[in-house]
């Protein structure tokens, strides 16, 4: 991504506040205990069979899914990396220390609260120009091979979903609620929060280009 790699530290500083986040709003949706989103209940209900933790059924499938990427000639970024490593220790730490509500308007805040918190999350992670999370570049990596994007994220998440119910995994309101708002919701994120290139970057391209149709000096 061009000038994916000027300030860096502000770049990381967005990377790894969006990653913890990310996990931290999970773990609140875990514990609204109103359903989850299509992946999260996947990865429950996989560590529900396999007496795994969530976050480290997290970290597995996020390794996996990179694998996935090389057939399909996906390049993952530093960001892409720290998602696999970073969300799933955070989730399940999170799960230690946010205390899980009993009233149901406490429960509905909590998974407004997270949906939020995913978008926001998404914003700050994506928009710092690292690459994406293991999964949407697979959904990408399929587009690129001619599958609609919109079909090929249709379907890997109910596939997800559906077998993640299947093994155990929470399915509620909030899983339609996530599934109705996120997409509008990530992408007013992403508009708010992606860090652009520098300037001086951004302006590199366009001079190098006009510099080349001069005609040489004698």
């Amino acid at each position: 991504m061009r000038g994916a790699w000027d300030r860096p530290v502000q770049r990381s500083l967005r990377l790894l506040a969006g990653l913890v986040l990310f996990g931290i709003a999970l773990a609140v949706l875990v514990q609204a205990d109103l359903g989850l989103d299509p992946w999260t209940v996947f990865n429950q209900g996989v560590a529900d069979r396999t007496g795994l933790t969530i976050g480290g059924v997290t970290i597995i499938c996020s390794l996996l899914l990179l694998l996935l990427w090389i057939p399909l000639g996906q390049r993952p970024g530093a960001g892409t990396v720290a998602n696999a490593l970073i969300v799933g220790p955070v989730l399940d730490l999170a799960l230690v220390v946010i205390p899980e509500p009993t009233q149901l308007g406490a429960r509905l805040g909590y998974a407004v609260a997270a949906i939020l918190g995913v978008a926001v999350a998404t914003g700050l992670y994506v928009g710092a120009g690292w690459g994406p999370g293991p999964r949407d570049g697979l959904m990408t990596g399929l587009a690129a091979r001619g599958v609609p994007i919109a079909l090929a994220r249709a379907s890997i998440e109910l596939t997800v979903l559906v077998t993640g119910w299947l093994l155990g995994g929470t399915v509620g309101v909030a899983t339609v609620v996530f599934a109705a708002t996120i997409g509008p919701l990530v992408k007013q994120a992403l508009r708010r929060l992606s860090l652009a290139p520098a300037p001086s970057q951004a302006r590199a391209p366009a001079a190098a280009a006009v510099a080349a149709t001069r005609p040489a000096r004698r």
